[in-house]
């Protein structure tokens, strides 16, 4: 029997470490011969678009390479598949490139809309009564919003990511004597995990971030000003660290008139803006020295700071997913279940990919504070393990080398 792998939605600088795992957990399993990476996720098996993977993970430093490399390195997609009682071709098409390539078990890695292709595929080979290719779904989104997980691989790599970098933006903003706003836009369209990671740097002893706005609270224009106001009278260099799908009562989004207004196929509007737009709120009404700072695709991105746990519990839950394919698991999701906080320990388990499927996960409100401009203790508890380790470069000529396909 053969394999197939492929990467879908946006990229993390973990998700090639959970393909690395399917294929190290393959390439240890005789039942298992060749393992293809699909360019391009489910469109690479709509065109036929697959790469035996053993012709380019020719080494131990290759597979460490792989591990090390940030961004999807077999390509992904945004394609929302019909339902296969109204549209049956395509799901025939792809059912018949896997049975061309004598393909048993596909591994599609993604958030969100990837599980929907997992349920979705599943659901027509169940109908079809097909039992002979098996799809698993193995989680990966740095916004962490996907269900019946704990945390989603990529998320902890983003998290210190966005930590690190607000400390190193507090080192920055408190050269000058001048009182200062700066305000730092992370991603974050519902959920407003990646925000309320900034609160690690408080580890290191740090009073910032000062307020962070996430969308799972009302977001009130007054309330910022009144609250920056505040915050100037107790610091010279106030930080504010912004999810950019904050809302107002009216939910809108509160920088609508600086967005596109533009959608994806999944419905999903583009998002950015929120910063710029408070930067020129805290000018025209209190008129201090302030900046806005956008992080956007860095924070999915940077390698460099990648998260040693985030890595290798992303190598792992890749090759538990061969295992639960092995054993017949189908149309699943696999998941992370959290054990405990101290000691940190985890176990990984599977769940119907439908569950995981066109729905988020949001930050919980308890975690927040009453005025809903900051994260109270659990967010820290719950943070800090993802956070931990890092996994070192290999450089040449003074550069991190990165894996190319």
């Amino acid at each position: 029997m053969n394999i197939a792998v492929a990467q879908s939605g946006g990229p993390t600088c973990a998700i090639n470490a959970s393909l690395a795992g399917v294929y190290s957990a393959a390439q240890r399993n005789d039942e298992i011969d060749k393992v293809f990476g699909v360019l391009n996720g489910i469109e690479g098996i709509i065109n036929e678009e697959l790469v035996d993977l053993s012709e380019k993970i020719t080494s131990d430093v290759s597979y460490q390479l792989l591990l090390r490399t940030p961004s999807a390195v077999l390509g992904s997609c945004r394609k929302k598949l019909p339902d296969h009682r109204e549209k049956s071709d395509i799901y025939e098409r792809i059912t018949e490139v896997l049975r061309k390539y004598e393909i048993g078990m596909f591994f599609y890695i993604g958030g969100n809309d990837s599980m929907d292709t997992v349920a979705k595929y599943s659901a027509y080979l169940k109908d079809m009564g097909i039992d002979d290719i098996k799809i698993i779904g193995i989680p990966k989104t740095i916004d962490n919003d996907l269900c019946e997980t704990d945390h989603s691989p990529g998320f902890g790599s983003a998290a210190k990511y966005v930590a690190a970098t607000v400390q190193e933006i507090t080192r920055d903003s408190n050269v000058y004597s001048i009182p200062s706003v700066t305000i730092i836009e992370t991603m974050g369209r519902h959920a407003g995990w990646l925000a309320a990671a900034s609160c690690c740097i408080r580890a290191n002893g740090e009073s910032a971030p000062h307020l962070i706005y996430l969308p799972e609270t009302t977001f009130s224009i007054e309330g910022f000003l009144s609250d920056v106001k505040a915050e100037m009278k107790k610091y010279r260099a106030v930080i504010v660290v912004v999810s950019e799908g904050v809302k107002t009562a009216e939910g809108k989004f509160a920088a609508e008139e600086y967005q596109s207004g533009q959608k994806d196929v999944f419905g999903h509007s583009y998002l950015s803006g929120i910063g710029k737009f408070l930067e020129k709120l805290v000018a025209a009404e209190i008129g201090c020295k302030v900046r806005s700072i956008e992080l956007n695709v860095m924070q999915r991105c940077s390698s460099h700071i990648a998260s040693l746990e985030d890595i290798r519990s992303s190598e792992a839950i890749g090759m538990a997913a061969v295992k639960a394919g092995l054993d017949g698991q189908t149309g699943c999701m696999m998941t992370f279940i959290r054990e405990s906080n101290m000691p940190y320990s985890y176990r990984i388990g599977t769940v119907e990919a439908s569950k995981a499927a066109n729905s988020e996960k949001f930050f919980p409100r308890e975690w927040i504070n009453e005025k809903g401009n900051n994260v109270l203790s659990p967010a820290y508890d719950y943070l800090m393990p993802l956070i931990q380790g890092e996994l070192h470069a290999i450089m040449k000529n003074g550069m991190p080398l990165n894996f190319v396909i």
